[in-house]
């Protein structure tokens, strides 16, 4: 056995020997120079979006298209010709925020969760990519999200804030940055805190030159004559964010409709960036709701399925990345319950988020006093779980609750009864690790469910997991290998040359 001081000098001289991954300059001189400079860049981030999201995705499509069949079924990003592996740490953590990674990912640097595009001092800002591709080469700039526009990732491509809750003075940002084109939820906190009222920043923003849209039948009416665009949906769910995908309504615009409409009025001769966020992911995950997150994972699938269209008429002159900003909820495939096997296609009976199932009938179950006798009827009808007795249930059913599980079921209604979801310093630690933050009931049934899928979460945060990033066009060569997620800024700065 070797003891440990000759352990110690052996890590030490492998240390010496290889250069720490993020010391590696991500683009030498002559790649940069070889590389064609993309004239059009889309950069989609699926917020929480690592490697299970993208495979549970990619399984439950598979599994769904060829009933119940091992088969999985490649979401339009699998198959690019390219894919890295980004480290995701930040100043503070290995399992770090949304603020400081898409900060990494903006401005290739590296700072405090919860700081956007500051170091950490608080005293120096960043420069991102959009704001040097706007000032230095005149490219048009678009920041899409089915989250709030003043929320962490998309802000970190225009906004300048030690914390990620100032949403007003990061939406006076949004309006100061001059970029054409915003499109998702709405901004939060659009008239400052109730104890300091300020100038409603839509107006401000139509004051700037802003069109603000608020409807669909505007948005579809939008064209690049109409100048600089701030559109919000104007169906607006969970904190005036977008609906999940699961929730939309028919004909209702998701993330390709915006996707769709901003490469319509940014295309132009000089260039453009769009910077994508698939951002009710890591919402999901955070959740533990693997049915959303499939359905959002695909959403942004499809997303990028109108860049990858533009790509193949201007292949020369375009660059599409996909990746994420890190990995939330610890998801995996597989589960202590199923053992080697998994049932996906029991996640096709969930027919809502957990979200719209707490605004839709948690609320009234607390306002009425349901019997639990009631509720598993719109749990069937909403999730597919149903007792041992219910005319439905047979011997080989996935989907029928056994004993253990209908008593937490009913412990968690009887808690979502008496306290509903709580904050973290205010529960026990068995009912954090049961329920999260999030409404008992629905948590609960998201988790059974799931779990008799064969999926699990291992936690309601972040993880340290590394991130995917797939690449397909002008320069593309560059996102091989295994690096840090500054060097997705500096491989975009090298190819289009900025400073």
């Amino acid at each position: 056995m070797m003891k440990k001081k000759q352990i110690m000098a052996m890590l030490l001289s492998m240390c010496m020997a290889v250069p720490a991954i993020a010391g590696i300059p991500a683009v030498s001189a002559g790649a940069a120079e070889e590389a064609a400079a993309p004239k059009y860049i889309f950069l989609f981030i699926g917020d929480g979006m690592s490697f299970p999201q993208i495979q549970t995705t990619a399984d439950y499509l598979g599994t769904t298209a060829s009933d119940g069949g091992i088969e999985t079924t490649a979401l339009s990003f699998m198959n690019f010709p390219v894919v890295g592996t980004a480290q995701t740490f930040d100043s503070t953590s290995f399992a770090p925020d949304s603020a400081s990674t898409a900060t990494s990912i903006a401005t290739g640097n590296k700072t405090y969760s919860g700081t956007i595009n500051m170091d950490t001092t608080m005293t120096i800002p960043f420069e991102t990519i959009a704001e040097k591709l706007k000032a230095q080469k005149d490219y048009k700039i678009g920041i899409v999200t089915s989250v709030n526009l003043n929320h962490a990732t998309p802000a970190a491509f225009y906004a300048h804030q030690a914390s990620r809750n100032s949403y007003y003075d990061i939406s006076m940002e949004l309006v100061e940055s001059g970029f054409d084109y915003f499109a998702g939820g709405a901004l939060l906190d659009p008239t400052g805190k109730e104890d300091d009222p300020k100038d409603d920043a839509y107006q401000v923003a139509e004051s700037a030159g802003y069109k603000v849209i608020k409807t669909q039948a505007e948005a579809e009416a939008l064209t690049a004559e109409d100048g600089k665009a701030i559109v919000v949906a104007e169906t607006l769910a969970d904190s005036d964010a977008m609906s999940y995908d699961l929730d939309a309504a028919e004909g209702e615009w998701q993330l390709k409709d915006y996707v769709d409409k901003g490469i319509e009025v940014l295309d132009n001769e000089n260039g453009f960036f769009m910077m994508v966020e698939g951002g009710k992911i890591d919402w999901a995950c955070h959740a533990n709701d693997a049915g959303s997150t499939i359905n959002d994972t695909y959403a942004l699938s499809e997303a990028v399925a109108s860049a990858v269209e533009f790509y193949n008429e201007h292949p020369e002159e375009t660059l599409i990345l996909v990746t994420g900003d890190h990995e939330t909820g610890g998801l995996t495939i597989g589960f202590a319950g199923t053992d080697y096997d998994t049932y996906l296609t029991n996640l096709t009976n969930q027919k809502i988020s957990y979200a719209k199932f707490d605004s839709d009938y948690v609320a009234g179950y607390k306002e009425n006093q349901t019997p639990f006798e009631e509720v598993l009827k719109d749990i069937k009808e909403n999730f597919g779980l149903m007792t041992a007795d219910d005319p439905d249930a047979t011997e080989d059913s996935k989907l029928v609750l056994t004993e253990y599980e209908y008593g937490k079921l009913e412990d968690a209604y009887n808690r979502t009864l008496e306290s509903g979801k709580g904050k973290k310093d205010e529960m026990t630690q068995e009912e954090y690790l049961l329920y999260g933050t999030y409404e008992p009931l629905s948590v609960t049934i998201t988790h059974i469910l799931n779990n008799k899928s064969g999926i699990s979460f291992s936690s309601y945060a972040h993880t340290g997991l590394p991130v995917p990033v797939f690449a397909l066009g002008a320069g593309q060569d560059l996102f091989e290998g295994y690096y840090d997620n500054t060097d997705i800024y500096n491989n975009m700065a090298a190819l289009t040359g900025v400073e």
